[in-house]
């Protein structure tokens, strides 16, 4: 892991040199009569396998953002998604590793020198690696199978200025999905970054989503055995992680998998006071007894009174298409100055992917209804919407949480009883009207 700021700065700053070379080439290639398509496709193809293995190999906040842009692989024109998708769903999955001599000195650093006695055994080769911090099986002294997530050294310095450099990296995001506006995405992770690099932290808003969800139903946590400010260790979980189930899951697994996803995002707040913000399909797996299995508690939010009751309230209001109660709700959230003025199409292009959905008692969450709803917010009331609409700071990381779920529930290709779900944990939805 790279640690010098210049190391990192040099290498984003080298990811527009080298779309620039990769343009060039391009524009010669066109002068020598190739087809504009498949270069075009080339170019595409190409600036992805750099942007998001350089954000990859550099971990911290750049990889933490590009496994943000991942999920948002659904909403991408179709005859793009071929040249980086796969680019796109490595980084939910894993990393290239820390080397076993420095995870040793984490270890020691964190649980003593004598370390190696608190586990029965430890495989230096880790099980998957992320934004940072990788993970090892291991067994714990009283015979538990054991996940243990070391953090890498050095990431809270990576982490902070990483979003001070990845401005470079935000531009070429233009080339690999025009029209996905991935700065306040980006802002918001700057403004969230202490938060995820004390594992302690982190193990006390897993204790809570293991015990809300404890006894059976739909979703399991593994349970925290031990945490320290840069190491955790929790309960192993076995499954198929969802990435793979996006890949090349069956279509009642894609439904399955997607109720429980949607459901337990949508009940964390009630049940266990937190709404779970890292929402990429690496964090999640289809067990094999067909629960799905949540890890990686590191971005959360405390919601100790559920959503905000506002958001059933503009659920209920849109689907009963009362688009000027619908503006009061947004002014008196500080979503819309009082003097704003907002077409119903513009109120409607921001409220219906939320909404839509729950007209019917199943919905189908697909890549091509993600587009069209990508493409009707960035039509003709964009310059309307950005120009009136403000995210209060409360809803920043809700919304963001909201946006990325539809987009893997696309991804996921999956057909859900959606309004129910939506009604049932959003407050102040219970009584909203019927549609049909």
């Amino acid at each position: 892991m790279p640690l010098s700021a210049l190391a990192r700065g040099a290498r984003l700053a080298a990811l527009p040199l080298g779309f620039a070379g990769r343009s060039a080439v391009r524009a010669g290639k066109l002068l020598a009569g190739q087809p504009a398509e498949l270069l075009t496709e080339e170019l595409q193809r190409r600036t992805s396998r750099h942007l998001f293995r350089v954000l990859g190999e550099l971990k911290g906040g750049a990889m933490k953002f590009g496994q943000m842009l991942s999920v948002f692989e659904a909403a991408l024109p179709a005859e793009a998604m071929g040249p980086y998708r796969a680019a796109l769903t490595l980084l939910q999955e894993a990393a290239p590793a820390l080397p076993a001599e420095q995870v040793h000195r984490v270890l020691a650093a964190e649980l003593g020198p004598d370390w190696r006695t608190a586990f029965q055994s430890f495989e230096d080769e880790p099980a998957a690696a992320a934004s940072i911090g990788q993970v090892h099986r291991a067994i714990w002294g009283d015979g538990r199978p054991v996940a243990v997530k070391i953090q890498y050294p050095g990431a809270g310095e990576a982490l902070l200025g990483d979003y001070a450099r990845l401005g470079r990296a935000v531009k070429l995001c233009s080339v690999i999905a025009p029209g996905l506006d991935v700065q306040p995405m980006l802002d918001e992770l700057r403004e969230r970054v202490a938060e995820e690099l004390d594992y302690r932290r982190e193990a006390v808003a897993q204790r809570a989503f293991a015990e809300a969800y404890r006894g059976g139903g739909e979703v399991v946590v593994p349970d925290v055995v031990a945490a320290t400010e840069r190491v955790l260790v929790t309960e192993w979980l076995d499954g198929t992680p969802l990435s793979r189930v996006v890949r090349d899951g069956s279509p009642a697994e894609r439904d399955a998998a997607g109720l429980a996803y949607v459901r337990f995002l949508l009940s964390g707040p009630s049940r266990a006071g937190y709404l779970h913000a890292d929402v990429h399909p690496g964090n999640f797996r289809l067990l094999p007894d067909g629960r799905l299995g949540a890890v990686d508690f590191g971005a959360v939010k405390e919601l100790p009174d559920g959503f905000p009751p506002a958001m059933g309230r503009l659920v209920r209001l849109a689907l009963a298409e009362d688009w000027e109660g619908a503006r009061a709700v947004l002014v008196q959230e500080g979503f819309l100055r009082p003097d704003a003025r907002l077409e119903e199409d513009a109120l409607r292009a921001f409220l219906t992917p939320i909404a839509e959905p729950a007209r019917a008692e199943r919905h189908r969450f697909s890549r091509e209804w993600l587009r069209a709803q990508v493409a009707n917010a960035a039509g003709a009331h964009r310059t309307a919407l950005l120009r009136s609409l403000n995210l209060p700071p409360s809803y920043v990381l809700v919304n963001r949480v909201v946006g990325s779920a539809v987009a893997v529930l696309a991804q996921l290709d999956c057909t859900l009883p959606f309004r129910e779900e939506l009604l049932r944990w959003l407050p102040d939805g219970a009584d909203a009207p019927d549609p049909a």
